[in-house]
């Protein structure tokens, strides 16, 4: 029997994970092995959407389940299938972990979920984890960063088996409509100049250049990181390599500028006052001596790429609006208790910042 105390709470009968794992994940001589009861499992911090949990069985092994949020789960959010494909689908190619089961069937733990492999590293997610790297660490961070994102958009969907992973013709007007109704079927509230910053941004938006692999949430804490060095010997003793990047629940084909228009919206720049904003949502974390600078990220990112990035104050407009939505929904599943961890009571407060902060950008692109 599972042990009722490591049952990690609500949204997880490891009993019936237990039995979907067995003769389904492999073995240290890769032959396929049953985990030995009893099973544990840890919620582990950091998302605010999905829960992740590490799974650990009586021998040591590790793995990682992901699961839908508890109830109200969107149309089109949250599809355990989607996910478990696009990371399956770019192993061998970008940073991802290595996936192993995927089960559909809701009557198992009452939601779809999957298992992958444990990742080893470091996942940057704290201001005192970013403000105790040195310069040079935080430099080769952000470069890394950069890096793996500019690698994922030339990433060919065909080859992968992607090439119907989404539709990239009209991807940003479908993306507007999309949180449009994602804040109607959420809304508990009124947010003055959200449905304003949306019309706003349907009536400039973009010509898309190309279309690539999206990842739809990328920022810092949702990369894992292998970090060498970082003591006083100096840059030749430092590196920084990304392990794997997770959370991929909004990948999609459609727009790159869209992935480096959120991933500047979570950024801030060293020196810079700490962007409040965000301390509810992951970001906020970079404005520490090292860490590259959002002019640098921009000009590194095309550099690898080729793109223009004339209209970088819409996508970042954008990705404010696109924030807002998301963490709408979370403050309206806080506050019908159907979350689990710490910092949704926060999510609500940042709303209207965001929506300002969105407008602001937009303002620019005029």
């Amino acid at each position: 029997m599972t042990d009722p105390a490591a049952t990690a709470g609500p949204g997880l009968d490891l009993d019936a994970v237990a039995a979907c794992l067995a003769g389904r994940v492999p073995g240290p001589d890769g032959a396929e092995l049953k985990p030995r009861p009893p099973l544990t499992a840890t919620l582990i911090a950091g998302g605010l959407s999905n829960l992740t949990y590490e799974l650990r069985d009586a021998d040591g092994r590790s793995w990682i389940l992901r699961r839908p949020p508890l109830g109200h789960v969107l149309p089109t959010a949250h599809d355990m299938a989607r996910e478990f494909r696009v990371v399956s689908a770019l192993y061998g190619t970008v940073p991802v972990a290595r996936t192993y089961v995927l089960c559909e069937d809701p009557a198992v733990i009452g939601a779809p979920f999957y298992v992958m492999e444990k990742v080893e590293g470091v996942v940057l997610r704290t201001r005192a984890q970013c403000a105790a790297l040195t310069p040079e660490l935080a430099r080769a961070v952000s470069e890394a960063l950069v890096d793996v994102l500019a690698g994922l958009h030339a990433v060919d969907p065909e080859a992968v088996g992607l090439a119907d992973f989404g539709r990239p013709d009209g991807y940003l007007h479908r993306q507007l409509d999309r949180w449009e109704r994602q804040y109607s079927a959420s809304q508990s509230r009124e947010i003055r100049g959200l449905f304003e910053l949306g019309d706003g941004l349907r009536a400039a938006v973009p010509v898309t250049q190309r279309s690539t692999i999206l990842h739809g949430d990328y920022r810092l804490d949702n990369v894992m990181m292998r970090i060498v060095g970082g003591g006083p010997g100096g840059m030749a003793d430092v590196a920084a390599s990304v392990a794997a990047v997770f959370d991929w629940e909004m990948s999609t084909l459609g727009d790159p500028l869209a992935d480096l228009g959120l991933l500047l919206t979570y950024w801030e720049d060293p020196g810079y006052p700490a962007k409040d904003i965000l301390s509810a949502s992951g970001g906020g974390l970079t404005n520490h001596e090292g860490f590259l600078n959002s002019r640098a990220i921009v000009e590194r990112y095309q550099a690898a790429t080729g793109l223009i990035v004339d209209d970088l104050d819409w996508y970042i407009a954008f990705s404010h609006y696109k924030l807002a939505v998301i963490l709408e929904g979370i403050h309206y599943r806080h506050e019908h208790g159907l979350t689990l961890g710490a910092g949704f009571e926060r999510a609500g407060a940042a709303v209207p910042a965001l929506v300002e902060a969105g407008r602001r950008h937009l303002d620019r692109t005029r």
